[in-house]
């Protein structure tokens, strides 16, 4: 009979000791592991952890703080600051409609069209909505005055100051078209300014009675003839906040009106981004 030949004994390798510079690693693993729960890279509970932003899009420290409603409702001006012939306004002027609502070919001059028509220099949507407005009417010449506060990015602000600034050479005579009625003619010129804010920039629109190449005369039914229309259009900027005014009168042209306004308007915007940094 003969014998299974006895197993031999499995060789078991040697435990070696870890030498100090691996322990010293474990030993650092483990304790990064218990700081962070545990968890892995993207969280057991779903969340993300912070991913790098690169400078530009971090928000800049030495930004003003967006003025509030309040504060920007304390940087208009008001019917006092014109003159006794000025009062808080009773409606829109008729020739806003009559004079205002059309197009033209130049996508330059429709844009300049759209906002005297509409008054969104800095845009339609919501984050270039203004913070605060006033209407003010001239009840002695007729006149009436739209003057916003808007808070945006400085930059933004500036391109469209800028895009201001090429109108005169642009849009310096144009055609206006209606959809019905008359078509009119449109001078655009550049308008001096105090020394206000940081950058600033102004215009002074003339919609004229009838175009060169319209026939026919003013439209009996807008109630204004051959009359024209003066129309000044001005923007200046302090930090990231801005003012905006349209003055418009089918008279003759107040221009202390639209000075007086930048002016006192814009000390009143100083004021208040002073006080808005005052209470953050």
């Amino acid at each position: 009979m003969q014998h299974a030949p006895a197993a031999r004994p499995s060789r078991v390798p040697a435990v070696r000791p870890l030498s100090g510079a691996v322990l010293t690693a474990v030993l650092a693993l483990t304790a990064t592991a218990c700081v962070g729960g545990g968890r892995g890279a993207d969280g057991a509970d779903g969340t993300v952890p912070p991913t790098a932003q690169s400078p530009a899009a971090l928000p800049s420290s030495g930004l003003p703080p967006v003025l509030t409603r309040g504060q920007a409702r304390a940087a208009l001006i008001t019917a006092a600051d014109l003159g006794e012939a000025w009062e808080p306004t009773r409606g829109a002027a008729t020739w806003r409609d009559e004079l205002l609502k059309a197009t033209a070919e130049r996508p330059d001059c429709r844009r300049l069209l759209d906002v005297l028509y509409t008054e969104d220099l800095f845009g339609s949507d919501a984050a270039t909505a203004p913070r605060a407005t006033a209407a003010l009417d001239d009840t002695r010449d007729g006149a009436q005055l739209h003057y916003r506060v808007t808070s945006y990015r400085a930059a933004d602000l500036d391109r469209t100051l800028a895009w201001l600034g090429t109108l005169p050479d642009r849009c310096g005579h144009f055609t206006a078209r209606p959809a019905r009625g008359t078509a009119r003619d449109v001078r655009v010129t550049g308008l001096a300014l105090p020394q206000a804010g940081d950058a600033r920039r102004g215009l002074r629109v003339t919609v004229g009675g009838t175009a060169p190449d319209d026939g026919s005369g003013g439209d009996a039914r807008d109630g204004t003839g051959d009359g024209t229309l003066t129309v000044d259009l001005v923007a200046v900027r302090l930090g990231d906040d801005a003012i905006s005014l349209t003055n418009g009168t089918l008279g003759e042209p107040a221009d202390d009106a639209t000075r007086t306004s930048v002016d006192i308007g814009t000390g009143r915007l100083a004021e208040a981004r002073r006080q808005g940094r005052a209470q953050v």
